[in-house]
C-alpha cells in the first residue's frame, strides 16, 4: 500500500471543507454513476434509503470525518468498528472496494470539475486506498470469527405475534445444522425480493432471544411509512408473506451493541418501541445463565397494543427477585392494566424512578429512537454516570 506523504496528508485535510459544502451532491451522483455501472449492487445498497437520501448524506459525513482526521485515524476507531459490523452483515468483500473508490472519485471530478486539481485527486486517491485496506482488514477479522459465510438458507420453523406491530420469526437453519452462536444485542441481514424495486434487499433485524444453537429469532415490527417516510419494504415483505415453512436468507451475526457478559455489576437495559428487541436477547440470556447480577428492565412505548412481550416479560420479574421491571405508556389505552401492564403514564423519565435505574457500577444499555436515546443518555450522564459505561445502539446507513 502506498504511504500518504505529508503533501498528500495536508491537501487531504484541506479539502475536507468541501465535503461538508458539497458531500451529498457528491455522494449522490457517486450512487448513481456505481449504479448505472453496476446495477448487480442494488441488491448489496438499501434503495429505501437511497430515495429518501438518508444514505448519500451518511456517507457524505463519513467521508468529511476521514478527511478531517486524516492525521488522526484513532479518533474513527468506533466509527470503523461500527461500519465493518455493518459491512460484515452485509457480505461487503474486497472486491467490492476498488469498485467504491472508482465511482466516488469520478464523482469528485464530475461535480467539482476544474475546482480540484490532479495533485489533490492522486492524495484522495491513496486516502481511499488506506481507508479501504483498514477496511478491508477489520471485515477480514469478523468474517474469520463468524459462524458462517455469506447468506445462509433458513426455514422459518415459526411466525409468533407479538404486538399490533411486531412479529417474531424463528428461523432454523434448512440444513439441519446448529444455528451457531452469537453475542446478545447482535443482528442478522435477511434478505428478499422487493416486487416495487425489482432487486432482491437486506435488512438488518436485532436478535430477540438468548443464544442456544437451535434457531436464531427476529422480531421486526412492520412498517407503514407515513407521509414523510418510506415503507418498510422488506419488513412488510415478512409480515404478509413469509409464513411458517418459508426458506429466507440470513447473514451471520454482526454488531459491536452487546451485552459485556463477563461483568458481575448490575446491568439496566432500557428501550423505546421497537428497541425493545436487543434488549429481551440480552435479559433472555442474564436469565438462562441464571446470572446473579442485579437488573432493571425499563422500557417505553406508546400503549400497550404495541408492547411487545410483555406477559413474558411480567412473568420473568415475577419469577426472578433480581430483575426489576419498569414500563412506561406514553397515552394508555382503555384496555391497559396500571401495574400489571405498565408503571407509569408519559414518556420515560429517569426522575421517576431513580431507585429502580441510579444502581451503583452498572452499565446501561440504550436502544430506540435517536431522540430517545440521546435523551436518556442525557439524562444519565446529568446524574454522575460515566458516559464509558452507557452503550447505544444506532440502525441506519452504515456503508463507506
Amino acid at each position: 500500500m502506498t504511504a500518504l506523504t505529508a503533501d498528500q496528508i495536508a491537501r487531504v485535510k484541506a479539502t475536507a471543507p468541501v465535503f461538508a459544502e458539497h458531500g451529498t451532491t457528491i455522494t449522490k451522483h457517486f450512487y448513481q454513476r456505481m449504479f448505472n455501472a453496476h446495477p448487480e449492487l442494488k441488491n448489496i445498497f438499501n434503495q429505501t434509503h437511497q430515495k429518501s437520501g438518508s444514505q448519500p448524506e451518511t456517507l457524505a459525513r463519513a467521508v468529511y470525518a476521514y478527511a478531517a482526521n486524516i492525521d488522526n485515524l484513532g479518533a474513527l476507531g468506533g466509527a470503523v468498528t461500527h461500519i465493518a459490523h455493518k459491512h460484515a452483515s452485509l457480505n461487503i468483500r474486497p472486491e467490492h472496494y476498488p469498485i467504491v473508490g472508482r465511482h466516488l472519485l469520478g464523482a469528485v471530478v464530475d461535480v467539482l470539475g476544474e475546482a480540484v486539481d490532479q495533485p489533490t485527486l492522486d492524495a484522495w486517491a491513496v486516502a481511499y486506498e488506506q481507508l479501504a485496506n483498514i477496511m478491508i482488514g477489520a471485515e477480514a477479522k469478523l468474517y474469520e470469527a463468524a459462524s458462517w459465510s455469506g447468506f445462509r438458507p433458513f426455514k422459518v420453523m415459526r411466525k409468533q405475534v407479538e404486538s399490533d406491530e411486531i412479529t417474531s420469526f424463528y428461523l432454523a437453519p434448512a440444513d439441519g445444522a446448529s444455528a451457531g452462536g452469537f453475542e446478545p444485542g447482535q443482528y442478522v441481514s435477511v434478505t428478499r425480493y422487493v416486487d416495487q424495486l425489482g432487486v432482491d434487499q437486506p435488512r438488518q433485524y436485532s436478535l430477540s432471544d438468548a443464544p442456544h444453537g437451535r434457531w436464531l429469532r427476529i422480531s421486526v415490527k412492520r412498517e407503514d411509512g407515513r407521509a414523510d417516510t418510506q415503507p418498510g419494504h422488506v419488513s412488510n415483505i415478512l409480515h404478509a408473506d413469509v409464513e411458517e415453512g418459508t426458506i429466507v436468507h440470513v447473514s451471520a451475526p454482526m454488531g459491536e451493541f452487546t451485552l459485556d457478559r463477563k461483568k458481575s455489576t448490575p446491568v439496566v437495559l432500557m428501550s423505546g418501541g421497537v428497541g425493545i428487541t436487543p434488549m429481551t436477547s440480552m435479559l433472555a440470556t442474564l436469565l438462562a445463565e441464571r446470572s446473579e447480577r442485579k437488573i432493571a428492565f425499563v422500557h417505553a412505548c406508546r400503549n400497550g397494543r404495541v408492547h411487545a412481550f410483555k406477559d413474558w416479560l411480567r412473568r420473568s420479574a415475577a419469577e426472578h427477585p433480581s430483575l426489576k421491571r419498569v414500563v412506561f405508556y406514553e397515552a394508555v389505552g382503555a384496555d391497559d392494566r396500571a401495574g400489571v401492564d405498565y408503571d407509569f403514564e408519559g414518556r420515560l423519565d429517569i426522575g421517576r424512578v431513580e431507585a429502580d435505574v441510579m444502581l451503583p457500577d452498572a452499565d446501561y444499555y440504550l436502544c430506540g429512537p435517536v431522540a430517545f436515546m440521546r435523551a436518556q443518555r442525557e439524562a444519565l450522564v446529568a446524574r454522575g454516570v460515566d458516559p464509558a459505561c452507557i452503550h447505544t445502539e444506532i440502525f441506519g446507513s452504515g456503508m463507506l
